[in-house]
């Protein structure tokens, strides 16, 4: 196996980061790493053919800091991770009174030092928040751990919650929510932090790219736009656009034709290093 497949990496847009979910699943065994290529540096090769990946484990358990570390160090300069809070965080009865839990999963996560990207706290369908507790969570949420600041991101996918009262709670703490591009969660692109993250969850399984030229054209645009302190238009709003202003870029393909998401993001990754 040439070690070309383990020091390169990609080029992408400043300000721009394009991902997927995870490393581990079978069928990318046949379509998106090298044959033979064994388990345990599937994360290596990953990293170094897209620019950030999401961690999705967290949510089931949160790992010990040497496996964060270990983690951090497979991984190439300047790529990131993001990743999805505990499940025993987010299905709490109340939410005001997990503080402890959040210092202890941030506390340990923060072992992937400069690798450490966006950390999404995902309250599922189905699940009641009561606005009052959800106050007082986010000033749970730090600005800080160990001194690296800390950026969060609110994907809430109950549609009774939300709407404009949100927006506004999100964006009084400066906490980014997820553009979904699906029809079975709330879909909604208002900006509300510093930085965009969106989550494609349309890749077509009869379509080697995962989506069409056309589509992967429209998306490098309209991410552009974001880094460059645009909000896209043609996309779904609650309220009104936010201030013009830079803002970094988080985008991963997540879920639908999952085998299709390697190669999604490295043809999106390929339209981003191009003027």
């Amino acid at each position: 196996m040439k070690n070309d497949l383990f020091t390169s990496a990609p080029t992408a847009a400043d300000g721009i980061r394009v991902g997927i979910g995870g490393w581990v699943y079978a069928p990318w065994r046949d379509n998106f790493y090298p044959k033979g290529l064994v388990q345990r540096r599937e994360l290596e090769y990953a990293s170094r053919h897209v620019t950030a990946i999401e961690i999705n484990g967290t949510y089931y358990g949160a790992q010990k800091p040497a496996t964060y570390a270990k983690w951090r160090d497979e991984t190439p300069e300047g790529f990131l991770f993001s990743a999805k809070a505990p499940m025993r965080i987010m299905q709490s009865r109340t939410l005001a009174k997990t503080g402890p839990q959040i210092d202890d999963f941030l506390g340990g996560i923060a072992s992937l030092g400069n690798r450490l990207g966006p950390i999404v706290w995902q309250f599922d369908a189905g699940v009641r928040i009561d606005r009052d507790d959800f106050a007082v969570f986010l000033d749970l949420l730090p600005a800080t751990v160990d001194g690296r600041a800390m950026r969060h991101v609110l994907d809430v996918r109950d549609p009774g919650f939300v709407g404009t009262e949100f927006l506004a709670l999100a964006r009084s703490h400066g906490m980014a929510t997820v553009f979904t591009d699906s029809d079975e969660h709330p879909s909604f692109a208002d900006l509300t932090a510093d930085f965009v993250y969106a989550r494609l969850m349309r890749s077509r399984a009869d379509v080697a790219s995962g989506y069409p030229a056309d589509e992967l054209d429209a998306w490098a645009r309209r991410i552009r736009d974001w880094r460059d302190g645009g909000d896209p238009a043609d996309l779904p709003h609650l309220g009104a656009s936010a201030p013009r202003r830079p803002r970094e870029v988080f985008v991963f393909f997540i879920a639908s034709a999952k085998e299709r998401n390697p190669a999604a993001a490295m043809a999106l990754l390929e339209r981003m290093s191009s003027p």
